[in-house]
């Protein structure tokens, strides 16, 4: 259980907040997800935060230094027993995607110490309130309640308007292209039915009981105008005359479906090209910067917010969700960058080799500077040894 068998035995009350707009927060549902178009948006976008990397950081005084903690290894290998690193921001940023609330769920044990990381697929969550502090009600498809503090929740949120707690419900602003989705594809799936189907008047030429006609034309239909009827042709004798009908099944064009996918598109943040992985350097740049660095921004903030104490927190501890952005480059641009930079010690050889997906070598961490730079001061106390030397001045004039 991710929850452990612990009862709950605090009262709670709903939270009285100075907006009233939404305590009650339910997700759009799985319509939304079976559309193949808002299906293969969100994946775009949860496959690639799937590539972000936390990192546990320590800002002090000025100076940055990466630390190897536990909460870093889970963050970055294995958030929980049941997922890994990749799999668990993917179904984060899914839930971000398709509700406008992600919650992952920090567990710790008795000591305080963090336990792992847990997304929660929910169906309705609810803002409550107990002995001063904020708590989250959760109730999950399965009929189960759970009611989590909300520090000990990382929630990551969009369309954040209206509401003290909630990102707003994806129902207004999304549902009428669902609906045009829905109705496009019905429309294609009944015109492959009538296209292959027959339409006509069935004209007897002698005089037949009623319940006679009836039973002609049922046999007729079920013979030749069902969908099994590959040929289309039908076969009559003598006792009656079929004048067929033109029929002309209309459905959406090229155009329309185009502007369909592009509103989902646009809702999501993402276009064709990212989708289709067919883009550019420039068009992934933009992606990320737009699309994905501030999911990571959001994430490192919670998490840093949510997984340290105020005491840690004092200390500059951090989480931070980086991308190797230049992953998506050219080999070219990759060459030019490790070209220009390592010279100036500004890279590593094995972050060099990071940079061209290849795999660290031993020594690697050593930082190789050219001749040709020298550092300022260094170049200041030269000028001036030189000048002295020379009995004058570093501006040139001569000394008494």
């Amino acid at each position: 259980m991710v929850f452990g068998s612990k009862q709950d035995t605090n009262t709670y009350m709903q939270a009285k907040l100075m907006n009233g707009y939404n305590f009650v927060f339910s997700g759009f549902g799985d319509e939304a997800y079976t559309s193949d178009v808002v299906r293969s948006a969100v994946d775009a976008i949860a496959r690639n935060a799937g590539k972000l990397k936390a990192k546990h950081v320590r800002k002090m005084g000025g100076k940055l230094s990466t630390i190897a903690s536990s909460i870093e290894y889970m963050l970055q290998v294995e958030p929980n027993e049941y997922m890994d690193s990749y799999i668990f921001l993917y179904k984060v940023v899914t839930n971000y995607c398709m509700k406008n609330n992600s919650f992952i769920h920090i567990q710790k044990d008795d000591s305080g110490k963090i336990t792992g990381y847990y997304p929660l697929n929910y169906n309705v969550a609810e803002a409550v309130e107990s002995g001063g502090e904020l708590w989250i009600r959760f109730k999950f498809q399965s009929g189960e309640t759970k009611t989590i503090r909300y520090a000990d929740l990382v929630h990551l949120r969009r369309h954040f308007y209206k509401g003290d707690i909630f990102g707003e419900s994806s129902d207004v602003a999304l549902l009428p292209t669902l609906e045009l989705i829905k109705t496009s594809n019905q429309g294609i799936i009944n015109m492959i039915k009538s296209s292959a189907a027959i339409r006509g008047i069935m004209k007897f030429t002698s005089i037949l009981r009623p319940e006679d006609r009836k039973k002609q034309c049922d046999d007729f239909v079920k013979d030749y105008m069902g969908i099994d009827n590959n040929g289309g042709i039908a076969s009559t004798d003598s006792k009656f005359e079929f004048q067929p009908i033109e029929n002309k099944p209309q459905m959406v064009n090229k155009d329309q479906m185009d502007y369909i996918k592009q509103c989902v598109y646009d809702y999501f943040g993402v276009n064709e090209a990212i989708v289709q992985n067919k883009y550019t350097e420039e068009e992934y740049e933009a992606f990320y910067e737009s699309c994905i660095e501030p999911i990571a921004i959001q994430l490192g903030l919670q998490c840093t917010v949510k997984s340290f104490t105020a005491k840690e927190k004092g200390f500059g501890n951090e989480i931070v969700f980086e991308s190797n952005r230049l992953q998506f480059s050219s080999n070219k641009t990759k060459k030019d960058l490790i070209k220009e930079l390592m010279p100036m010690g500004l890279l590593t050889m094995n972050e060099a080799l990071e940079i061209l997906n290849m795999a660290p070598i031993e020594g690697g961490d050593k930082r190789i500077m050219s001749l040709n730079y020298i550092d300022a001061n260094a170049a200041t106390e030269y000028q001036l040894a030189k000048a002295k030397a020379k009995g004058g001045n570093i501006d040139g004039e001569a000394t008494t």
